[in-house]
């Protein structure tokens, strides 16, 4: 017999007195603990930069394949959010 024999087939317990929180909700409440705190601000700015020297070498190239194209739109967003 083990310890838990008595209460492993209860089922989970639903608080009458606090409503469900969304999973969302539970992790912002730590967000402010991030182990790396700024590192998405880092990881966009050097995506800005990239972009910038990246149109730079290539404004006087008129055409561009279509894989650079996608790589640079993924870039473009990443900067914006």
């Amino acid at each position: 017999m083990s310890r838990y024999d008595d209460i492993i087939g209860l089922p989970h317990h639903v608080s009458s007195r606090h409503p469900h929180m969304a999973m969302k909700e539970r992790a912002a409440q730590f967000s402010p603990f991030a182990a790396l705190t700024g590192y998405g601000d880092a990881v966009r700015e050097t995506a800005k930069q990239h972009i910038r020297e990246t149109e730079e070498k290539n404004s006087n190239s008129t055409l561009m394949d279509d894989e650079y194209e996608i790589h640079l739109e993924d870039m473009k967003e990443l900067w914006n959010d």
